[in-house]
């Protein structure tokens, strides 16, 4: 698919989208895979709605999140409406960044009552949920709305009479730090997303989905598509001849943290395999892996063409990432990157990591070294996360015998009465991810 045939199909799923939204008598959800333009369409939405007469609320989950769509929509507005006049909500405890703040149409304040001018206000779900209002808005607009709980949505359902959830379907649950069995198939579960206790009463509300995405190079798409989205497939929007990564440096000797790089840059992917063993979850020679890799992408001055710039593009440390499944495999590998003065490069868990790009990711196998294979090692959104955030490569580090780790430990989670079966398993999915991985091994020394 050419870009250009991915930007029409974006653009008439985007117009059926806002179509639908005047005849819909709750709302719309509209069901987005890894990059496929979700803050783009949370934009127009709003933008439309505005054009149309409503004062729009604005719904995110964290304040990152918040800040970005603000940055964003202000950005949009600058071109094209630049009188309309945006509010951002925030708590005592945030501070706002200077990319709201160098928005002229922007106006910050902590009160909801000070807004008022404003006709479209964005905060934090957390942060909607303390305000009190005797009049409705007319429409909310929830973005990652599968992160979203539900006794959040609750708590500020009272606040609008319609809504746009847009989310990614694939991406981790709600988390919660409570034993949650105890609510486990009842209708209002609170733990569970916003969107699947919205559509669990409300069979009337439409689905819609993006097609394609803007962000997985053609060697990825397929892959997640088929790994984390069996039932909302989608494509990519560039074909392979449209990206490409490069070296500015020849490799030093043959080596095999160069050669997976460079079967990286060839294909997409590439299965940096440790050893098999038994290690505690700071692997020190995985850590060291990870650091070493991303560490030669930049000695290596990699360089990126894509359908963004007609010129290659350095590769530079805020366009790498490192994902991990804990916090303190990402605190040691901080640590390695330290050592090789490539502090600047990101490193984060899966959760922290949702909704963000990078150009070349390297990811530390939940399962690594492990030798049981729990929950919270198999969810298939942690995964799904990890090998999603790239435009144009993927390293994995990983033991070897994760497949055999898979075989020993099937899927054994509890059934509920009244809960449906959750699709993708996060087993198959782990399953499928190694298979495609083992077609591009590189063997650590």
């Amino acid at each position: 698919m050419s870009v250009a045939e991915a930007t029409a199909r974006a653009r008439l799923a985007t117009e059926e989208i806002l179509a639908s939204m005047e005849s819909v008598p709750r709302g719309v959800v509209v069901d987005s895979p890894p990059g496929a333009g979700k803050s783009t369409l949370v934009v127009r939405a709003a933008t439309e709605l505005v054009r149309r007469g409503h004062r729009v609320m604005v719904i995110a989950q964290t304040n990152e999140q918040v800040d970005d769509l603000t940055d964003v929509l202000a950005g949009y507005l600058a071109g094209h409406d630049g009188d309309l006049r945006i509010g951002r909500l925030y708590s005592e405890s945030h501070r706002i960044g200077r990319r709201v703040e160098r928005h002229q149409s922007v106006v910050s304040a902590k009160s909801a009552g000070e807004l008022l001018e404003c006709q479209v206000v964005l905060s934090t779900a957390h942060k909607w949920a303390t305000v009190t209002s005797d009049e409705q808005w007319a429409w909310a607009i929830v973005d990652e709305a599968y992160q979203m709980r539900s006794d959040l949505l609750l708590r500020v359902a009272g606040l609008f009479a319609k809504a746009l959830f847009v989310g990614d379907p694939g991406q981790l649950d709600p988390f919660s730090v409570v034993e949650v069995d105890r609510w486990s198939g009842l209708s209002w579960d609170p733990t569970t997303s916003a969107v699947e206790v919205l559509l669990n009463h409300n069979d009337h509300v439409p689905v819609k989905r993006l097609p394609v995405s803007w962000r997985l190079p053609a060697s990825a798409a397929p892959v997640v598509s088929e790994a984390f989205y069996p039932f909302n497939p989608f494509t990519a929007a560039t074909s392979p001849q449209e990206r490409r990564l490069e070296f500015g440096a020849s490799a030093l000797g043959d080596n095999s943290v160069d050669r997976a790089l460079e079967l990286a840059a060839r294909s997409g992917w590439a299965l940096y395999e440790l050893p098999r063993a038994h290690k505690p979850r700071t692997d020190r020679e995985a850590v060291r892996a990870c650091a070493e890799l991303a560490a030669r992408l930049l000695e290596r001055a990699a360089r990126t063409i894509s359908e963004r710039s007609p010129d290659p593009l350095p590769v530079t440390p805020d366009r790498i990432a490192v994902g991990t499944a804990h916090r303190d495999q990402a605190t040691a590998v901080r640590a390695a990157l330290a050592e090789r003065g490539a502090e600047s490069v990101t490193v984060d868990t899966a959760n922290r990591l949702q909704g963000r790009e990078f150009d070349v990711t390297i990811v530390l196998h939940p399962l690594s070294g492990r030798r049981d294979a729990t929950a919270f090692h198999l969810e298939a959104g942690r995964l799904c996360v990890l090998t999603s955030r790239h435009r144009h490569a993927c390293v994995v580090v990983a033991r070897k015998g994760i497949p055999d780790l898979l075989d020993a430990h099937p899927s054994v989670a509890p059934v509920h009465l009244n809960v449906p079966v959750k699709f993708p398993d996060g087993w198959e999915a782990q399953q499928a991810i190694m298979a495609h991985l083992e077609r591009h091994r590189v063997a650590a020394p």
